[in-house]
């Protein structure tokens, strides 16, 4: 009985599962979730993603719903999960939520996160990489404009910017949008579905000031059924991406289908076309710094 027992605890822990910790930034106390793989030793620095969750969401949901960690254990990425203050991040301008309102610093979080992560890890610092969602992808943009340590991709999934940015840094960047998100809308302006007064810019004019600061050539565009890529090549083997999903709303594509909160807040089904993870991944796999 004691071995069955023993056995059924094991079962129900998760081998590899992420834990959890803490940074203080201007006396709050935040809170970050990390997973390593396994079967990666400490022998060769690894790649770092920083997973940013859309507005009234979280790490843990992120983790949950976009299955990341089955990237890392593929492609030998350390996953982050951090947590935005209250359920937002201060992603500039008006956005958004408490973050803004309570004037966050996430900037200094995301700064003080990844240089704790490089040290404690082992990160290979010319390999870190933002992904976001929503609100989350306005925050990976912003500290591409704003951060102060590089970055080497964006991965950007129904985001964009919330506020006109000065200088980009050199940074490679994937957007995957829905051509109906209502949320975040594809031509910019105020969303119709989310409780939000953001003014955002429109999802060209975000992926246009990054083609300028990377010095892109024309883009390319190639259609395959529902899903439409149109690519510029850059200086320093960069890459500038722009993946839209005909029909698509506000959703991470491959995802697991909202809860009853994200379906409130105007998360829609998440489109069957696309893989955004596995895109992603392999987008910053090929895409490290120059």
């Amino acid at each position: 009985m004691r071995i069955l027992l023993i056995a059924l605890v094991l079962l129900a822990v998760p081998a590899h599962a992420s834990h959890t910790r803490t940074l203080t930034i201007d006396g709050r106390t935040r809170t970050f979730h990390v997973y390593r793989p396994a079967a990666r030793g400490p022998a060769r620095p690894l790649a770092l993603v920083v997973v940013l969750h859309g507005g009234f969401g979280s790490g843990a949901q992120a983790e949950h719903a976009y299955h990341w960690d089955e990237e890392a254990d593929r492609d030998g990425f350390v996953i982050a999960y951090p947590d935005g203050f209250r359920r937002s991040w201060n992603a500039g301008g008006i956005c958004c939520g408490p973050a803004n309102s309570d004037k966050v610093d996430d900037l200094a979080f995301l700064t003080a996160l990844i240089g704790d992560l490089e040290k404690t890890e082992g990160i290979d610092a010319k390999r870190v990489y933002l992904a976001g969602m929503s609100n989350g992808a306005a925050m990976a943009y912003w500290y591409a404009c704003n951060g102060p340590l590089p970055i080497a991709a964006v991965g950007s999934v129904s985001g964009s910017l919330a506020a006109p940015c000065g200088k980009a840094h050199a940074v490679s960047v994937m957007e995957i949008h829905g051509t109906d998100d209502a949320n975040i809308p594809l031509a910019g302006g105020h969303g119709r579905k989310a409780a939000t007064k953001v003014q955002w810019l429109a999802v060209a004019r975000t992926l246009d000031i990054f083609r300028k600061a990377d010095h892109c050539a024309p883009a390319v565009s190639h259609v395959s059924a529902a899903v439409t890529t149109t690519a510029s090549l850059c200086e320093g083997g960069r890459q500038v991406s722009l993946i839209t999903i005909a029909g698509a709303g506000h959703q991470w594509p491959g995802s697991l289908r909202p809860r009853l909160l994200g379906r409130l807040m105007g998360l829609d089904p998440p489109s069957s076309a696309l893989d955004a993870t596995r895109t992603l991944g392999q987008f910053f796999a090929a895409h490290p710094l120059d």
